[in-house]
């Protein structure tokens, strides 16, 4: 029953297409070969015709002049018009001419005689090959005056004659090429058929009526005259797996014999752990439905932990909220630089809680999945100066806080600000956490190759251990419990700063030692946005008097240089001497204040004193050593361009700041403010009225529908969480009503979980704005909804 099958097998692989067979292949690949080659050679045959054909046309008809020289130049000589017209008329009969002219040497025609040219369908390939037409002339002359100019015989050519000549050669010879090629193919067909295809087909012939199980079977025979050639060794190895298939099919039965003995046996053993089984599935079971009351557990407290997050989050930024606002319409008002620098830094200190806030809830975004990440443009710069000189009060008194950036730094890159300045401030705060003397540095570099940003935070704090530094990026985790005891703090900086740098794409590293201070260096992805600007050059010379590894030397010796100042450095025991030595300079700079007394009477020019701004002298000491000015440190490259301008350039400066939102173009617009929380109305209305807008005050939702009914608005800040109606309420029933489909409608929460920006968007809320919000926040977002009126 089987070998039929086999048999059947077998005839199937044997129907063999043609064009699949061996022979036609090696037939098709030679001949191809063959053709090409043989192509190529009729090609460079035909080349060598053209090029012979080509030179024959001009010999030809030279040959043709040369023969009627004599007769012409008589003819021209005695002016015979008769002769002249059968000399033309003569010429006229030569297959390639089709114009005959004989002139005299006065140019005067003697004859002139034409006819049309040959017309074919190939003439425009013999055209294209050897032009249309050529033009010959002979200059007659008689043999004894060589020199004199009797006329002259002009010959217009039809190359066509040549052409269609070559033509017909080339045409035969590609015939010929071809059926050479065709011959070739027939023959070669032959050959590969009879030496390849025939042997293997009696191979395969034999293998189909052979069943590879029946071992009594005589071996394959193979075809005469193949025995030593690749057939002859495809035979033998057939026969030789023939062999080893029959041995293994022995061997198989016996152990199929076996198997079925072990069966036996396993049915036994399979009937006993069925019962075992059967107790396991039972437990499993039970452990299922602990698995499952876990997990409803576990999803039950993380729902728990986010409504907690939520409330704390709405609870605190709240009166953050109030606290922020207050500060910030204070610091609109007209301020000296003592009272802004101050709450300046009341307002600093409250955001600190807010960045504080964020960690916790940016940490839960994280465990959860849901941080995204900004891509806009911003100044790194400024951002890195702004936060060091908010976290500058943290710092120990012996400690030098200072920024040092490239001078080459591109002035905006691309990326998150916010979780950026998240990443400097946990840094830099603990690095003046953990610092009691020396230096605390901010370095800030772009790697143009990889285009890439490196901040390092640098301090000479107390370390940390080589066994401590693997688990100080957990969470809730500092390198000694003795740590958290003597400097405080929650473990979450270093964690949150870990994850965001790889959030970013980027990532922190740590290199450091117990006793000699830190390096934590943060590569982030940020492309360059905008190049560094060209800053105008100054000119003056400038001293400074300072330690030579101090950070005030460091930083005024890479930006002075750049700015086109005459830069000097003097030791604090050599300023004395060296300024005598050199004459006065256009400006001192220390950060020495023990030192002013020894300076002034070697110096009638200003001196500007950088010092942490609780070591700021008084003002009766100011007047003392007048001109003198205080710059609290980390000194910002802005501020000091700003004073060496006005020092180099004798610009005196006000003792009034007025805050650049004071020039903050005025929106006259009607805007309606749904806000309970009372502190939150002043701190909101104040805002908008400085801006120039008109405020109606709700205090609910209900309130807010009767607003919008009295009076045209141009925009609502709606508050989420309110007594009688909520925002959300209130909100679908004015975008139900259809009265007001274009009306901004802004969302005012403290709630910064993402989910509530998504409920916002879904109860018809146009935009979101969390509190506590900045007035540079409120002012983007007028920007986005209402036009601008200049005033």
């Amino acid at each position: 029953m089987l070998a039929p099958q086999w048999t059947r097998k077998w005839q199937c692989i044997m129907d063999i297409a043609f064009t699949n067979r061996l022979s036609y292949k090696q037939a098709r690949t030679t001949v191809l070969v063959g053709f090409v080659l043989g192509t190529l050679l009729s090609l460079v045959q035909i080349a060598l015709d053209y090029a012979s054909e080509d030179a024959s046309i001009d010999r030809e008809i030279r040959a043709l002049l040369q023969i009627s020289h004599n007769t012409a130049s008589r003819i021209a000589y005695n002016i015979d018009a008769e002769l002249a017209q059968e000399l033309t008329l003569g010429l006229l009969q030569s297959p390639a001419v089709v114009g005959a002219r004989l002139s005299d040497n006065n140019n005067v025609v003697l004859s002139s005689v034409e006819r049309p040219f040959a017309q074919s369908r190939y003439r425009m390939v013999s055209d294209f090959l050897f032009g249309e037409s050529r033009q010959f002339e002979d200059i007659l002359h008689l043999d004894h005056m060589p020199t004199e100019f009797i006329g002259s015989l002009r010959l217009n050519v039809d190359t066509y004659t040549f052409g269609s000549r070559f033509l017909k050669r080339a045409q035969i010879t590609l015939i010929n090429g071809f059926v050479r090629s065709l011959a070739l193919a027939g023959i070669l067909l032959i050959i590969f058929y009879v030496n390849l295809t025939r042997p293997l087909v009696e191979v395969i012939r034999s293998l189909s009526t052979r069943d590879p199980r029946d071992s009594s079977q005589a071996p394959l025979p193979c075809p005469p005259s193949h025995e030593n050639d690749e057939i002859g060794v495809l035979v033998r190895v057939a026969n030789q797996q023939f062999q080893n298939v029959t041995t293994e099919f022995i061997r198989r039965r016996e152990a199929e014999d076996r198997l079925t003995d072990h069966l036996n046996e396993l049915e036994d053993i399979v009937s006993a752990r069925t019962t075992e089984l059967k107790a396991s599935n039972l437990r499993l079971s039970q452990s299922n439905e602990e698995l499952q009351i876990a997990r409803s557990t576990a999803l039950d407290m993380a729902h728990a932990r986010s409504a907690f997050l939520a409330n704390m989050s709405h609870e605190i930024r709240t009166p953050l909220n109030g606290l922020l606002g207050m500060l910030a319409l204070s610091m609109d008002g007209p301020l000296n630089a003592e009272q802004r620098q101050q709450l300046s830094i009341a307002h600093d200190s409250g955001k600190v809680l807010v960045e504080l806030l964020n960690d916790i809830l940016d940490l839960s975004k994280f465990n959860a999945g849901q941080l995204e990440m900004e891509r806009i443009p911003f100044d790194l710069g400024s951002l890195i100066e702004d936060t060091a000189n908010l976290l500058s009060q943290n710092a120990a008194p012996s400690v030098e806080l200072t920024c040092l950036i490239a001078p080459d730094f591109p002035a905006m890159v691309l990326g998150d600000p916010t979780r950026v300045r998240q990443i400097v401030s946990n840094l830099l705060s603990n690095a003046l956490k953990f610092t009691r003397s020396g230096r605390v540095d901010v370095r800030l570099e772009h790697d143009n190759q990889a285009d890439r940003v490196r901040i390092e935070v640098c301090d000479t704090g107390i370390g940390i251990a080589q066994d401590a530094q693997a688990r100080i990026f957990q969470p809730f985790t500092q390198a000694e419990a003795a740590i958290t005891r003597q400097f405080g703090g929650t473990g979450l900086g270093l964690a949150l700063t870990h994850n965001l740098c790889e959030a970013m794409n980027g990532y922190l590293s740590i290199q450091s030692q117990t006793g000699l201070g830190s390096r934590f260096c943060a590569e982030l992805p940020l492309p360059v946005h905008q190049p560094a600007c060209a800053t105008p050059l100054l000119r003056g010379r400038v001293v400074v008097v300072s330690a030579a590894n101090s950070g005030l030397s460091e930083l005024l010796g890479s930006l002075l240089p750049a700015w086109g100042i005459d830069y000097k450095r003097w030791g604090r025991d050599e300023h004395s001497p060296g300024l005598q030595m050199d004459g006065l300079p256009d400006l001192l700079i220390t950060d020495c204040p023990e030192c002013l007394l020894g300076m002034r009477p070697g110096t009638n020019g200003p001196i500007l004193l950088v010092t942490a701004y609780g070591n700021f002298m008084p003002g009766d000491q100011l007047s003392a050593l007048a001109p003198l000015q205080q710059q609290a440190r980390p000194l910002a490259r802005n501020t000091l361009y700003q004073t060496l301008s006005r020092v180099l350039h004798e610009v005196e400066p006000t003792a009034i700041e007025v805050p650049p939102e004071a020039f903050t173009p005025l929106r006259r617009s009607n805007i309606l403010l749904v806000e309970d929380n009372p502190v939150n109305q002043l701190v909101a209305k104040g805002m908008l009225s400085k801006l120039g807008c008109d405020v109606t005050v709700a205090s609910h939702g209900v309130e807010a529908l009767d607003c919008l009914e009295s009076s045209a608005f141009d925009l609502v800040l709606m508050d989420c969480n309110m007594p009688v109606m909520d925002g959300y309420e209130a909100t679908r029933q004015i975008r139900r009503s259809g009265r007001w489909p274009d009306l901004p409608i802004i969302a005012l929460t403290a709630n910064a979980m993402p989910e509530e920006r998504e409920r916002c968007r879904a109860s018809g809320m146009s935009d979101y704005l969390a509190k506590p919000f900045r007035k540079g926040e409120l002012i983007h977002l007028l920007d986005q909804w209402i036009p601008v009126t200049q005033t």
